[in-house]
């Protein structure tokens, strides 16, 4: 895939951060090192942008604004991780609720998406 996300984890409470941060959120310690997280998670919580963000830096796509979700995936390592959630079919946003998802992109912010049910 090619895709993944660094955090970091301390080396002294093993407490794991995203993004990846010099020091740890929990006991303060400059003793942190980076790590791969996980490209599966879990949808902790979600809301609908159901109208267009100021632009810039919201960049209008060709065809026009489009609702999507932005929410929290929990990944297996505890850390919940902001991102834009993507559906199979565009619109029936109550699928995120809980569901699985995977990393489909990083750039500019994280992306996940629900797998299309076959």
């Amino acid at each position: 895939m090619g895709r993944s996300l660094t955090g970091s984890r301390c080396t002294h409470c093993g407490t794991v951060a995203f993004p990846q941060a010099p020091g740890c959120q929990r006991c303060g310690r400059r003793s942190t090192e980076p790590l791969e997280l996980s490209t599966r998670g879990t949808v902790w919580g979600f809301t609908v942008q159901r109208f267009a963000p100021k632009s810039p830096p919201y960049v209008v796509p060709e065809g026009g604004f489009v609702p999507f979700a932005v929410g929290y995936v929990e990944l297996a390592e505890g850390v919940k991780v902001e991102a834009v959630l993507d559906c199979p079919d565009g619109s029936d946003f109550s699928k995120l609720d809980g569901a699985e998802v995977t990393l489909v992109a990083t750039e500019p912010v994280p992306r996940f998406a629900m797998e299309p049910v076959v």
